[in-house]
């Protein structure tokens, strides 16, 4: 005779509990495996409030669950004046850029020198070469030579006469000092020009003084000019040769004696 299960409240809530039972032991069991396949590690993810702490966890799982939570190292923040590190940052810069230009300075000041030096130096080398080339004596003037040296017309002709037109140039014959230059007893106008060895020259009747007493002279250099003043007979040089300052010579001889001819 077939068995027929009992229907009823009391059935119904036994047969509830039983699966319950079942499903609860399922859960647990299925909560152990994956805790041992790492489980625990995934769930870690999971919001607190639906963490399932497997039945199966370990020591390490215990202590991370209890363990304190470690203070973080405090971090200090440098604030940083951008503005003031520019500043220094430029004058730094302009300091640099000003040490720079000095040195340029001082080095185009030193080129100028050594190149005004050079130049100083060549003018000397050249002045140096056309002294050397310049005559120390030369003839007082250009012209005809008409009187020589000794007596003449009764008396003494202390000089000798170069005749030329008024204005033709007067020339100190080397280098000298003008010790006297104007107006003179019989030559109308005179200049007497003293030379580095005491001698002395004398130019006479001329009609132009260029040089004034006490000038420097050299050989060659105008200081008159041909004329027809005092006792003349017409426009010339009258040219004396004084050695020692006062004993008159023939100017012949002395010329001829320094390479130069009447």
């Amino acid at each position: 005779m077939a068995r027929h299960r009992a229907k009823g409240p009391l059935v119904d809530f036994v047969g509830r509990v039983d699966l319950d039972r079942k499903k609860a032991v399922a859960a647990v069991v299925a909560a152990g495996a994956l805790a041992g396949a790492g489980f625990t590690q995934a769930m870690a993810t999971v919001a607190p409030v639906d963490r399932i702490i497997p039945v199966a966890a370990t020591k390490d799982l215990a202590a991370a669950m209890t363990a304190q939570p470690q203070p973080q190292p405090i971090q200090t923040v440098h604030a940083m004046d951008t503005t003031a590190e520019t500043r220094k940052l430029l004058q730094a810069e302009q300091i640099q850029a000003q040490f720079h230009i000095r040195e340029a300075l001082k080095s185009a000041e030193g080129a100028f020198v050594k190149r005004q030096e050079a130049a100083k130096a060549e003018q000397a080398r050249i002045a140096a070469e056309e002294e050397a080339k310049r005559p120390k004596c030369v003839r007082p003037a250009q012209g005809t030579f008409t009187s020589g040296f000794g007596a003449r017309w009764g008396t003494s002709h202390n000089g000798v006469d170069i005749a030329n037109a008024i204005g033709t140039p007067i020339v100190s014959v080397m280098d000298g000092t003008v010790i006297e230059a104007g107006p003179a007893s019989g030559f109308g106008l005179w200049v007497r020009v003293q030379h580095e060895d005491g001698t002395i020259t004398v130019y006479g009747h001329m009609n132009t003084i260029d040089v004034p007493q006490g000038a420097k002279v050299k050989a060659g250099q105008k200081i008159a000019t041909i004329g027809n003043r005092g006792q003349s007979t017409g426009p010339h040089l009258h040219f004396e040769v004084w050695v020692g300052g006062s004993q008159k010579i023939n100017p012949v001889g002395w010329l001829a004696a320094r390479g130069v001819t009447l």
